[in-house]
């Protein structure tokens, strides 16, 4: 089932038929997932990596690894680290991950298609990055990335959107991007009042920011249903 609620499948396939379409023959497309911490980027992300190989499939082409889902948040800099720097108190914000990393490794998906291109998931478990767990193979054709910070402009995140074939932007109401961060907090081990403050104190500073660079977006789409929201 697409996201949190029952969407529409036609909607649904027809988001997975317009990322299916950004593949050119003899290219490589990177697609974008921008949001807010909670909007529901990582099971968008997922959820239409599948669809996209259950339809490339269909349709007499390869199935997986055709498509993939891509965290940003591999990129988070490691807690020994944060601690050294003196932002483990604000984990999550833009200064908290290796954004320069980030940049090198979309660059090298572009440009390295004949041979295997390694990448860091992040384990919520231990709250840190895994090194090389995730690869992209010559094989896949769209590679689709999600993460907070992707269209911001400054730094070495403003390289990043002339990376992307194409934006999407995740937007979810406030009241449920909090609801789910306090059930995430609490299951890393977090009371619900420790939950609660961080959701609404770190996560929803960063979310400020994040939400500015919606208009960088070619589509926005509902973190709860996965409808379209607005076009560019």
């Amino acid at each position: 089932m697409p996201l949190s609620e029952t969407p529409d499948p036609d909607t649904f396939d027809a988001l997975a038929r317009r990322a299916l379409a950004l593949v050119m023959p003899g290219h490589r497309a990177v697609l974008g997932i921008a949001g807010s911490p909670g909007a529901g980027k990582t099971t968008l992300a997922v959820q239409l990596a599948a669809r996209v190989n259950e339809l490339s499939a269909a349709s007499g082409g390869p199935g997986a690894p055709f498509a993939m889902h891509l965290p940003m948040d591999g990129y988070h800099l490691a807690e020994s680290t944060l601690r050294r720097l003196g932002r483990l108190d604000r984990k999550g914000a833009v200064d908290t991950f290796d954004g320069w990393g980030f940049a090198a490794l979309l660059q090298r998906i572009l440009v390295e298609r004949d041979h295997t291109v390694f990448a860091p998931s992040f384990d919520r478990r231990v709250e840190e990055p895994i090194a090389a767990e995730l690869a992209v193979e010559p094989e896949t054709q769209l590679v689709i990335v999600e993460g907070n910070y992707l269209l911001v402009d400054d730094g070495p995140w403003a390289g990043i959107r002339g990376l992307l074939t194409e934006a999407w932007f995740c937007q979810t109401p406030d009241a449920v991007r909090v609801s789910r961060l306090v059930v995430r907090h609490e299951l890393g081990g977090r009371s619900p009042e420790a939950a609660l403050d961080w959701a609404e104190s770190v996560d929803g500073r960063n979310a400020l920011l994040i939400e500015s660079t919606m208009a960088r977006a070619d589509l926005v789409v509902s973190g709860v249903t996965g409808a379209v929201i607005s076009r560019a």
